[in-house]
């Protein structure tokens, strides 16, 4: 049977809410979205051109689309991710992980055992986690066996076997780890109140255990059993400290789930804090790698609710940094100021250091991919229709006038291309005039690339505002390159980007590397020329002086220079001073010659 065409598959949709699927020629899954009406929102693939190549070449692709209707919006957000994690397709962000993560578990048996572990088992038993964070265990663990002395043994301690007098304390009861229950030497109601007060650790809530010592240090204190008071003591200690490290907002704060995102053009980095009772019990960063271009939101929604599943989230409210659609379920709030703010605040924190990782392991692991990254970066932030793989930087240098030279400094794939880096002295221009000698180069610089077939760049920068951008363009339209080279100025003192055509200048984020990448050229270029610029002026000094003093030679002045450091200096020197430098004979020839002279 033949497929119905696309357009009349589109108008058979219904306006309901849903999840759409797209598949190509071979019923391969491309793509699955939801929606809150399905016909305009798949309508909207086929009515323009969009602006990624992605997008359009996934449309392009697809042949069949597939729909499910379901009662709410909540609901096709669910289902979205749970058929994007079944059945993978290509173009969604995968927000799998393949990690199996670490619970503490309070096992459902008389005298619970609280152990790590990486499996859940449905006995009835609690399970705490997942722990994104081996560390966070273990802490957690070492603080309970601390605080509670509990068996760690795998007896059956049931009733009848404990009346029976089936076992035997061991060394952990000998050492004080253990209280001995498996001899009937501590009670289970004893026991149980124990495992009540882990469990509100676990929770986050520390005022219960806290309480609980301070009265039983009390107690021992009045009882003058002040060695087991000093115990407890410590045991306060221990919980302070680890409650201190963990408290970082308001007490009254309790559980919420934060969430942020922190991307840039090719993933996104979401993290996740959960707080109970003012404290943090989890952190987690998920990284996803871009698609089709998605918008922050639209990663947000979907992370969230893989991260809500993932981590058996319940909590009624959520905090984020912008609004997101999820639902009537889950109260959102977006903070502008408060404890609340500082919390999101941290979590993007969280999102970025986590992120700033990433990128160094990616520069070492594998340096094409960060480079590819970040010229994608530069392509969308100085809005080039390609990205700038070979980037020039002009800079022009003359002091008080003299000597007016300029650089050209070049830059591929991101890096200093040093072997093609171009030194320019100023020939056509008389005097001091920075825009006449920016023409000057520019049009040498691309009529010579152009004669001798070379490559053109696919970004030039100009070191200057407004009026050294022109003057380049003044070469750029009459070599007839307008169009073929994008051409952008960066004034010094704000970091103005200036665009040929347009008075308002573009200011980049003071941190991001499309700047940093140009500040690079342009310091490079600055350093460049006036290196150049120090030394010829030293030579034009340096010849002034060679060429008046008969029978010295440039050598000879040159180690003159160096050690005295200037002519002034040298015509100061007594001539055993200039003779212990460069012999008897040079010297008188010098001294006579500044004598007469």
């Amino acid at each position: 049977m033949q497929k119905p065409s696309l357009e009349l598959q589109i108008q058979t949709l219904p306006d309901n809410p849903g999840v759409y699927q797209y598949y190509d020629k071979d019923d391969k899954i491309l793509y699955v979205g939801k929606a809150k009406n399905l016909k305009k929102r798949v309508s909207s693939y086929f009515n323009k051109i969009h602006d990624t190549r992605k997008t359009n070449v996934l449309v392009r692709k697809i042949v069949t689309i597939k729909h499910i209707v379901v009662p709410t919006e909540t609901d096709a957000l669910l289902l979205e991710n749970n058929l994007i994690k079944t059945l993978q397709p290509r173009y969604n962000v995968l927000l799998r992980d393949d990690k199996s993560y670490p619970w503490i578990c309070i096992k459902k048996e008389p005298f619970s055992r609280i152990f790590l572990t990486r499996r859940m088992i449905k006995d009835g038993s609690e399970y705490y986690g997942p722990y994104t964070n081996f560390k966070m265990v273990y802490t957690i663990l070492d603080l309970i066996k601390e605080l509670y002395p509990l068996r760690t043994c795998n007896y059956d301690l049931s009733e009848s076997n404990i009346r029976a007098g089936k076992f035997k304390v061991c060394l952990e009861y000998h050492i004080g780890n253990c209280k001995g229950p498996c001899e009937g030497l501590e009670s289970f109601e004893d026991y149980q109140r124990q495992v009540d007060a882990i469990r509100e650790i676990l929770k986050g809530n520390f005022k219960e255990s806290m309480k609980d010592f301070k009265r039983l240090m009390n107690q021992y204190a009045q009882d003058l059993q002040f060695e087991e008071a000093q115990k407890i003591k410590e045991k306060i200690g221990i919980l302070e400290n680890y409650q201190s490290r963990s408290t970082i907002v308001n007490p009254k704060i309790t559980n919420i789930d934060v969430f942020s995102i922190v991307s840039d053009e090719s993933a996104a980095y979401v993290n996740f804090l959960q707080i109970s009772h003012g404290s943090i019990i989890r952190s987690h960063t998920l990284e996803i790698k871009k698609k089709l271009d998605e918008t922050d939101e639209e990663l947000l929604e979907l992370a969230i609710i893989e991260l809500r599943e993932r981590f058996h989230l319940l909590s009624k409210e959520i905090i984020i940094p912008f609004e997101v659609d999820l639902g009537e379920n889950i109260k959102v709030t977006i903070p502008q100021l408060g404890d609340k703010k500082q919390i999101l605040d941290l979590s993007i924190r969280n999102a970025k250091f986590y992120r700033i990782e990433q990128l160094k392991q990616l520069q070492i692991v594998d340096p094409d991919r960060h480079v590819n990254r970040i010229m994608a970066q530069m392509q969308k932030d100085l809005r080039l229709p390609v990205e700038p793989r070979h980037i020039e930087c002009f800079d022009n240098s003359n002091i008080q006038g003299t000597n007016p030279v300029a650089a050209c400094v070049v830059f591929k794939d991101g890096k200093a291309s040093k072997r093609d880096y171009r030194h320019f002295n100023v020939k056509t221009v008389e005097g001091p005039d920075d825009f006449a000698s920016m023409t000057e180069i520019v049009y040498r610089r691309y009529k010579r690339l152009l004669d001798e077939n070379e490559p053109l760049p696919q970004l030039i920068i100009i070191d200057g505002g407004k009026g050294q951008l022109s003057a380049a363009l003044k070469s750029i339209d009459a070599l007839e390159l307008r169009g073929k080279i994008a051409i952008i100025g960066i004034a010094k003192r704000l970091e103005e980007l200036f665009y040929p055509g347009d008075s308002i200048p573009l200011y980049l984020d003071k941190k991001s590397e499309t700047l940093k990448v140009i500040q690079q050229l342009r310091n490079e270029a600055h350093r460049f020329g006036i290196t150049f610029h120090r030394d010829k002026r030293s030579k034009a000094a340096l010849n002034s002086s060679v060429e008046s003093i008969p029978g010295i030679g440039e050598k000879t002045m040159l180690i003159l220079i160096q050690h005295f450091k200037s002519v002034k200096r040298l015509k100061l020197a007594t001539e055993k001073e200039i003779s212990d430098v460069v012999g008897v004979s040079k010297a008188k020839k010098i001294v006579d010659f500044y004598k007469t002279n």
